[in-house]
């Protein structure tokens, strides 16, 4: 359950390579209307409805919940499509943007759930960000550790 929810947080994030490669092969091919969905529960996490059904089962939503956060997440993946498909912003834009609506679209949600679901949902939230930072310092973060001193030899 863990990795579907850092799943989560990351498809957003993480897609731009896969999001700029498909949008190459756009415009060198015609595509259909829709996509064939990826395979993977990376890419289902990016699925409004594969959202919906684990938020479901992880914060026990009623089904009216369910019909006020299915357009939530929804409209969600419509504005990181065309984050994505705006060739005019640095990768860093598209970040801070993709960032932005997610942050948006959990505030949403958080308000259409009771004070229980929220605790859960933040947790939710935060194991996420947690191992997103994780993932992060293993890739990169080599120049911001300080390196060890040697010691002058005699």
């Amino acid at each position: 359950m863990r990795k579907l929810l850092c799943t989560l947080a990351l498809s957003g994030l993480l897609g731009f390579g896969v999001t700029a490669a498909i949008a190459q092969d756009a415009s060198s091919q015609q595509q259909p209307e829709t996509a064939p969905p990826m395979h993977g529960p990376r890419h289902q996490m990016g699925n409004p409805d594969a959202q919906l059904a684990h938020l479901t089962k992880a914060l026990n939503l009623t089904s009216d919940q369910q019909t006020q956060i299915k357009p939530l997440l929804e409209n969600q993946q419509q504005q990181i499509q065309q984050v994505h498909q705006d060739t005019s912003l640095s990768r860093q834009d598209r970040m801070s943007k993709v960032q932005s609506i997610h942050e948006d679209t959990k505030g949403k949600i958080e308000a259409v759930l009771n004070d229980e679901q929220k605790q859960k949902f933040e947790a939710m939230h935060q194991r996420m960000q947690e191992r997103h930072h994780r993932g992060q310092g293993a890739q990169g973060g080599t120049e911001a550790q300080p390196q060890p001193q040697s010691q002058p030899q005699q």
